[in-house]
């Protein structure tokens, strides 16, 4: 009796967890800088430690893991660090809900301890899920973009921009969310369709009983209206040409022609505000108008608003529309839907504020981003568009200031006689507005009065989009930096493009120019079975964890492979979670099956089956090395598939267990089980990628060592025979005798009549005992 080397009966996810303790003991994964091998470098997309990860995050990374398992198997040295993102807004508003607390009436120090307790609690469950999935990073500890290295390397980089004449600070109006009380880049800004009202109001025409109607969104501008804009093509207000109107709070303004005016909203009249849009901020520029500021930092009216001085934006706009009305001004108000410029953390609707702030220039490395362009190589080739389209959409520069308190300062401190700027020398972290200053005296000035530490601090974007610099080695480690320069890929959602993909380019060429990556891979988004967005406020949020008790995370990744082609988004539900788990199943009763016969050794004369099916799989390992090699998992998720569940299982086992039973001569016998083992070898390290435990467990278990050491399989031409053109053939015959003995209602073990095809007469002899065929 012939016993299975595969004890268990069934694959479980408790099984993944023996193999995981294996990896973690043999270090397999552990990078090499001393290698001979080529290298090929991950620039892992740092998550952000502010809320549990949803099942789309859990996918996002499981096939960044599966590129850096792909390379490993193709020959590669493989780098794969793990970052964890602990900056800026998003830790800031997570604490301020937990606390019920506001960070800027809270004190500082205070503040950012109670920041750190949050993320290191958030951050472990991000921690666990990597490790749950099986995510090979190579470095045994992780990046943590609010350490004292990485914070480091980021103020460096500022000085060295500095230096270079790129930093800059001026005051200009910027887009600012009075909730966060921060300026925000124009990558920030998201919109939301927003029920509103349409207000209009009437204005009188200087020097006559004329009246007019202008309809606007921002009723509570009105103090900050400093003229009136009609759009030349519109006759009908060729007669205002030259006037001016007065504004029902009784400001006189000009009214002026201008082609941004819509005829067709409203009433084709508009009021020019500092600031209701990004617009105003470029008509008060074109048309040389002088701007009244009337909403401070706090996002409250200020004095210029005059009596509605204190009040939020949104007690002004109502309280002046009642008063408005209630003194004759107010003609009707519509309700609308209203397309509006919202923070992306905290969905606060955005203001236009004067500020002073730093910037970093990229208008002026446009053109040397564009032509990196045709040198990188993006996956799939089309999501080049994505950063193409943002580049041509640039028109400022970057305000990389920030008003906050959780993320990395700037390294700044101002002499207190002349008040110039004075640097430090890179080197350490620095914190002006606790530390001080490493230096006596003012370089500009001599004066030894002493100086006044920066507050501020940068973008969180500014820290991120240094990210292929910090995990390998600049400023830090020269030997590692020197082996593998910036990475070689930069995986990452297409939603961030405009952020972390850009600045990225943007920051590398200043700092070493040079491109930041050769492979740029953009996924798409992971949404529901209804094909929407998980949001805790739809209540359609999946969570991994009961994923992976029930099904482990080999399910998981499997259908995160097979379910879309890489840059589509994908639909995401637990049926079909549990589809992947039951094709687990059906490779773990093939290999347990297998694992019963001993691999032979030397020679074996192949049967006509045994080159069908191995030409079958060439096939199979063709089309899955197509998406292997364009980081693209679907065609090899779906190919092996396929191929294990409608050829190899119910097919080509069938057909040759008797013969590898050793019913038949031991020539037949030992053909037959040493393609069985060639199939399963192959299947394996063609699936090992993607499914990475059940495959290294049952490699294991058989065949010894573990399959993620192994090359992926290339395609033997030797076995492409004219066998494989009868394959069809061959399987529709067995499909056509198991339904006559349904019809019949003959068993399995019964012999029946049935006449062969001449053309499958090659098969005959497995046929006959496959389906007990009688003469």
């Amino acid at each position: 009796m012939l016993e299975p080397k595969l004890k268990e009966k069934h694959w479980s996810p408790e099984m993944e967890l023996q193999i995981q303790r294996i990896w973690n003991e043999e270090r397999i994964y552990k990078f090499d800088p001393n290698t001979e091998k080529p290298t090929f470098s991950i620039d892992t997309p740092p998550p952000y430690a502010s809320g549990k990860w949803h099942i789309a995050a859990a996918i996002h990374y499981s096939q960044i893991d599966m590129i850096a398992r792909t390379m490993r198997m193709m020959g590669y040295e493989v780098y794969f660090p793990l970052g964890i993102d602990r900056n800026g807004l998003p830790v800031e508003v997570e604490t301020e809900k937990r606390y019920k607390i506001r960070m800027f009436e809270y004190p500082r120090e205070e503040f950012i301890k109670l920041c750190r307790e949050f993320l290191d609690e958030a951050e472990q469950d991000i921690v666990s899920i990597t490790k749950r999935l099986g995510i090979s990073f190579t470095t045994e500890q992780y990046f943590q973009t609010d350490s004292e290295l990485w914070r480091m390397v980021t103020q460096a980089t500022f000085i060295d921009a500095w230096n270079k004449g790129f930093i800059y600070e001026d005051y200009r109006p910027n887009v600012y969310c009075p909730r966060c009380r921060t300026t925000l880049a124009d990558a920030e800004v998201e919109y939301s369709e927003i029920p509103t009202k349409l207000v209009y109001l009437r204005f009188g025409v200087e020097g006559s009983d004329e009246k007019v109607t202008i309809a606007t969104t921002r009723p509570e501008l009105l103090p900050a209206c400093r003229a009136v804009i009609y759009n030349p093509d519109d006759s009908r207000y060729h007669w205002l040409r030259g006037k001016r109107v007065v504004t029902p709070l009784g400001d006189i303004v000009p009214v002026l022609e201008h082609p941004y005016a819509d005829p067709e909203f409203g009433t084709g009249l508009v009021m020019v505000c500092s600031y209701g849009d990004k617009m105003d901020v470029q008509l008060f520029r074109e048309l040389g108008l002088d701007p009244r500021i009337v909403v401070d930092e706090d996002g409250l009216m200020n004095e210029a608003a005059g009596r509605y001085k204190g009040l939020t934006i949104s007690e002004a706009r109502q309280r002046i529309v009642e008063d408005l009305e209630r003194e004759g001004f107010l003609e009707r108000v519509e309700d609308i839907i209203h397309r509006t410029p919202v923070c992306w953390r905290c969905k606060t609707p955005l203001e236009i504020i004067p500020m002073r702030e730093y910037y970093l220039k990229q208008v002026d490395f446009i053109k040397e981003l564009e032509n990196y362009l045709n040198t990188v190589r993006f996956y799939p080739e089309w999501s080049s568009n994505y950063w193409r389209e943002w580049l041509r959409s640039i028109s400022s520069d970057w305000p990389i200031s920030r008003r906050r308190y959780y993320a990395t300062e700037i390294p700044v401190w101002y002499c207190k006689k002349c008040g110039k700027p004075v640097l430090p020398s890179p080197g350490r972290y620095y914190r002006p507005w606790k530390d001080e200053p490493p230096f006596d005296k003012c370089p500009h000035c001599g004066s030894s009065e002493g100086f006044e530490g920066e507050t501020r601090v940068f973008d969180t974007w500014f820290d991120s989009s240094i990210s292929p610099l910090v995990y390998n080695g600049y400023l830090w480690n020269d030997d590692i930096f020197k082996k593998l320069g910036p990475s070689d890929l930069r995986p990452q959602g297409k939603d961030i493009v405009r952020t972390w993909l850009h600045y990225t380019f943007l920051r590398v060429h200043q700092i070493l120019g040079r491109q930041a990556f050769k492979h740029v891979w953009l996924s798409g988004m992971g949404l529901d079975a209804q094909g929407r967005a998980m949001h805790k406020s739809l209540g359609n949020v999946i969570y991994p964890w009961p994923l992976f008790e029930k099904y482990g995370a080999d399910a998981v990744r499997f259908f995160g492979a097979a379910e879309a082609h890489h840059g589509s988004d994908l639909r995401i539900s637990e049926r079909k979670i549990e589809g992947a788990y039951k094709f687990l199943q059906k490779l773990w009763n093939v290999a347990r099956f297998i694992s019963q016969f001993e691999e032979p050794e030397g020679r074996v004369d192949l049967q006509p089956a045994d080159l069908w099916i191995l030409g079958r799989l060439n096939r199979a390992i063709e089309r899955a090395l197509n998406g292997y090699r364009n980081f693209d998992f679907f065609d090899p998720a779906n190919e092996v598939r396929s191929f294990v569940w409608d050829v190899f299982a119910p097919h080509y086992i069938e057909l040759v267990k008797e013969r590898a039973y050793g019913i038949g001569d031991e020539g037949e016998a030992k053909s037959a089980r040493w393609t069985l083992h060639q199939v399963l070898r192959a299947v394996l390290k063609l699936s090992a990628p993607i499914i990475p435990h059940i495959t290294d467990y049952i490699w294991r278990q058989i065949y010894g060592g573990s399959v993620h050491l192994e090359r992926l399989p290339e395609p033997r031409d030797e076995y492409y025979t004219d066998y494989l053109k009868l394959g069809e053939a061959l399987m529709e015959f067995n499909s056509s005798v198991w339904r006559m003995r349904k019809e019949k209602n003959l068993s399995m073990r019964e012999p029946i009549k049935v006449e062969i095809p001449e053309e499958l007469s090659p098969f005959k002899s497995d046929l006959v005992r496959l389906h007990k065929i009688s003469d």
